[in-house]
């Protein structure tokens, strides 16, 4: 499955390069000209130090820690949001869910062993993960290895992400790992006599969606998994509680007040990261915890890593 982009998106990521072009060329153009002002024995320091060129420098600079900081220090900050979550359809009885995603394991760690550490921490009953495993074969044992390390009290499920129904089809992500995957299917929880269901959908089965819903009670709180957000204004009369998703990594580099630069999703910035309403549904968005390969940028900037923790308990 080929990654998205929309019009808008690409609009801005070129405005986004565009500006960052322009002061490093800027910067570029002041350290030259006060060079050659040097070498022909004329005052230089007039030329550094304009009002103009103070503002390029700080911007310059601002850049410079702004990528080392999204470089080696955010990718690794892990963050935990506990989203709560009421329903009618549970009477006495409470369920913790916690959501993963976009792993994007390379041969070499990076967050694995934490996340591991965090998500069984949090002593889930279920764990599921929505897709993007890894960037490279390779990595398979570390993805393996991880994915094995996880506890939950009930069930692991995960679905397939783009990468796994594309260039990583032909691998066995699953096997001896604990974790169900969900192609198309729907499982049921039980906890104390009461009950809620997960179904699960791959990203290239979209036409899937109606069938594979139509199957769980209307009287069940109802959890959809899928990689994209592409299906939250499709599932129109279906019994979806609770839709979770990833893809986006939060646009992997955002800005402040804009949000996502870009999120290679068809719905572009409109479902980016966090938490949406959606009729009688809820849409969460989870940033993933990996870095996809080149050309993909390998920061996070004001797009952390995250595990998302759902606490879904009967309506007071």
């Amino acid at each position: 499955m080929r990654e998205i982009w929309h019009p808008d998106e690409i609009a801005g990521l070129l405005l986004f390069l565009l500006t960052i072009a322009a002061v490093y060329l800027s910067e570029a153009i002041i350290l030259i000209r006060s060079a050659l002002a040097r070498y022909r024995k004329r005052p230089a320091k007039r030329i550094l130090t304009t009002r103009s060129a103070i503002a390029v420098h700080v911007l310059a600079a601002l850049g410079v820690l702004c990528f080392a900081y999204g470089r080696l220090i955010e990718p690794r900050l892990i963050e935990v949001v506990a989203i709560p979550v009421h329903t009618e359809k549970l009477k006495t009885t409470s369920f913790r869910l916690v959501l993963i995603s976009d792993l994007h394991c390379n041969r070499k760690p990076l967050n694995e062993n934490a996340m591991v550490t965090l998500v069984n921490n949090l002593q889930p009953d279920v764990v599921v993960f929505a897709g993007d495993a890894l960037n490279k074969d390779d990595a398979l044992p570390l993805f393996k290895r991880t994915m094995t390390q996880i506890k939950a009290n009930l069930a692991k499920l995960a679905v397939r992400g783009n990468f796994e129904t594309g260039r990583r089809k032909h691998l066995d992500l699953y096997s001896d790992t604990g974790f169900q995957l969900l192609d198309q299917d729907t499982v049921t929880l039980e906890k104390n006599g009461e009950r809620i269901a997960v179904s699960g959908l791959r990203c290239d089965r979209p036409a899937a969606l109606r069938s594979l819903l139509a199957t769980v009670p209307p009287d069940t709180y109802s959890v959809f998994l899928h990689h994209w957000s592409d299906l939250i204004e499709d599932i129109g009369d279906l019994n979806v509680d609770l839709y979770l998703c990833g893809h986006t990594h939060g646009g992997q580099v955002a800005l402040p007040f804009y949000g996502a630069v870009i999120t290679l999703s068809k719905m572009g910035k409109k479902y980016e990261s966090g938490l949406y309403h959606a009729g009688n549904a809820i849409l969460y968005v989870n940033r993933g915890i990996g870095l996809e390969n080149p050309p993909a940028p390998l920061v996070r900037f004001l797009a952390r890593p995250e595990i998302t923790v759902f606490d879904i308990q009967p309506k007071r």
